[in-house]
């Protein structure tokens, strides 16, 4: 479940291990200590990951080559591809 307060969300619910690079994780942990807005790496993970999947949802949508293009750059910025 997701709360969402003030554009924060807050991730409710069992967690599971999810095992990422050393490196990934460190570039994560610059990001959230130089950027701040994230109380930890794994927040700003979850959130991360909460925010592509739920572009998914809309049934049946398909990116448009811009569209995906951009998905793409934000995925290689943030070091998953």
């Amino acid at each position: 479940m997701i709360l969402r307060h003030n554009s924060l969300a807050l991730f409710v619910g069992e967690k599971v291990r999810v095992a990422i690079s050393k490196e990934l994780y460190e570039r994560c942990k610059k990001f959230v200590e130089d950027q701040g807005g994230f109380s930890s790496v794994e927040e700003f993970i979850e959130f991360v990951l909460e925010e592509v999947l739920s572009e998914e949802r809309v049934e049946g949508a398909r990116l448009s080559e811009e569209e995906e293009e951009k998905v793409k750059e934000r995925l290689k910025a943030l070091g998953y591809i």
